[in-house]
């Protein structure tokens, strides 16, 4: 039954799209409403909430000392996670996660990364062994599709509220500066934004039916300049070059209204845009 069920949506939402229209109303380049909160989690370093329409993620930020990597021992460690609960969606099973939030992980780690929003080369302690690891947890509370884009501002958010201790090095090991606290070296916002391919048509934000529909997705994320940093393509189906080309186009042009919404975002700071 779920099948035929599935088979009559996507007739519906295929149908629609040959009118020019969505299942919800929107524009094909429209955004749900999307809303964002920090300060979510009192005891962690940095934290925001995310809402884009029914999709809901939870970032926390932890700061720590840490090891740096062996072959980076002048940088700072930065790294994202991704989790969903079981009363996210229906079928979301607990044990480990799967490649789907995984892959989720990942695309919001390298549009973070690959953007430069944290200098980690500042966040040094001692070169070669100790360096500051800042750790980005994201949690989905509500799943309704788009969750690359829904971590992405999370994270976001969450590391533009974080307030960092300061460590120097004695003995040989780390010790915290009581008393000293500074924002993270932030260079430039990243903004991602997902498109999903339905037959011949491109639309931005897909809800949990259209990406249910989906014959291919494309994530492209863009810094504060309006250049491309990072892009992660999915899904069974291509895009041509020229739909490329516009996806890429679309993803500036939005990610530079989504941008204004981190404006105001501080650390220490408990904001709702």
């Amino acid at each position: 039954m779920s099948e035929i069920i599935d088979s009559l949506k996507r007739a519906r939402i295929e149908e629609l799209l040959e009118q020019g229209k969505r299942l919800d109303g929107r524009a094909f380049d429209e955004f749900r409403e999307i809303s964002i909160e920090t300060g979510a989690i009192p005891k962690a370093n940095g934290s925001a909430r995310v809402r884009i329409g029914d999709t809901e993620v939870v970032c926390g930020v932890k700061i720590q000392p840490d090891r740096p990597f062996p072959d980076s021992g002048d940088k700072g460690i930065f790294i994202c996670t991704a989790e969903m609960l079981p009363l996210s969606h229906s079928s979301v099973e607990t044990g480990p996660p799967g490649p789907h939030v995984i892959e989720l992980a990942r695309v919001v780690d390298r549009g973070i990364r690959e953007s430069h929003m944290i200098d980690v080369s500042q966040l040094v302690i001692k070169e070669n062994k100790s360096v500051v690891g800042v750790f980005a947890d994201n949690v989905v509370v509500d799943y309704d599709g788009n969750l690359f884009d829904a971590c992405s501002f999370a994270a976001t958010a969450a590391l533009l509220s974080t307030k960092s201790p300061k460590w120097e090095f004695k003995d040989d090991a780390p010790a915290l500066v009581e008393g000293s606290e500074a924002d993270l070296p932030v260079g430039t916002i990243p903004v991602s934004v997902t498109m999903g391919k339905i037959g011949q048509h491109v639309l931005v934000d897909p809800n949990a039916d259209e990406w249910q529909c989906m014959d291919a997705r494309v994530t492209i994320t863009t810094n504060s300049d309006g250049n491309i940093c990072a892009m992660q393509k999915g899904g069974h189906d291509g895009f041509t070059l020229e739909q490329i080309k516009e996806c890429g186009k679309t993803s500036a042009r939005i990610g530079a209204e989504i941008r204004k919404k981190f404006d105001g975002i501080s650390a220490g700071s408990d904001t709702e845009q």
